[in-house]
């Protein structure tokens, strides 16, 4: 029995997560491939995002404005008159998204159970992620000399801690369905 029979289930993991990955950050790659880099005019995805983080800012009571950055493909996020963050392309999510997502592939059951699945993990991550942009501006805004702890460790691993939860559950329920099939 060769390395390959007998770690059969692994491997067979480790091609489904990769193909899914290269194919979902594909798509991803000429969704941004339309936009031209030299102009400073941001994607889609990251407009709605800073748009939708603004949104909750402003029901926290903020005055908040968005600027377009002259010089680069993202936007700031001013509040009463102070510039405080800088929303770019990688603060979408989009990223996080096709990660959990190609997880989730490579531990797939049926294609509607697995589908739904990623649909729901993706609108997950996508509200936290606004939540988490609204978060870490006002963090700023109130607690200026903690930004890097703020954005660089305490966001990600909340980002990162929700996707490995969605992960686990599905792992759990990925085999208490195999099993009550067997």
């Amino acid at each position: 029995m060769g390395i390959l029979q007998k770690n059969r289930t692994f491997f067979l993991f480790l091609l489904k997560f990769g193909l899914s990955y290269l194919i979902l950050y594909g798509f991803y790659w000429l969704f941004l491939s339309h936009y031209d880099a030299t102009l400073p005019e941001p994607d889609g995805m990251t407009t709605l995002v800073t748009e939708q983080s603004a949104q909750v800012l402003r029901f926290f009571g903020e005055d908040v404005l968005i600027l377009n950055n002259t010089k680069l493909p993202s936007y700031f996020f001013v509040i009463n008159g102070k510039k405080l963050a800088h929303i770019v392309e990688g603060c979408n999510a989009v990223s996080v998204m096709i990660l959990f997502a190609a997880f989730i592939v490579a531990f797939s059951t049926t294609f509607k159970r697995t589908a739904l699945y990623i649909i729901a993990g993706i609108i997950i991550i996508h509200i936290l992620n606004i939540i988490r942009i609204a978060l870490l501006t006002l963090g700023i805004y109130h607690y200026r000399q903690y930004t890097d702890f703020l954005h660089d460790i305490l966001f990600p691993l909340f980002i990162y801690g929700v996707v490995f939860v969605l992960w686990v559950a599905w792992v759990i329920k990925f085999k208490s369905n195999e099993k009550a099939q067997n």
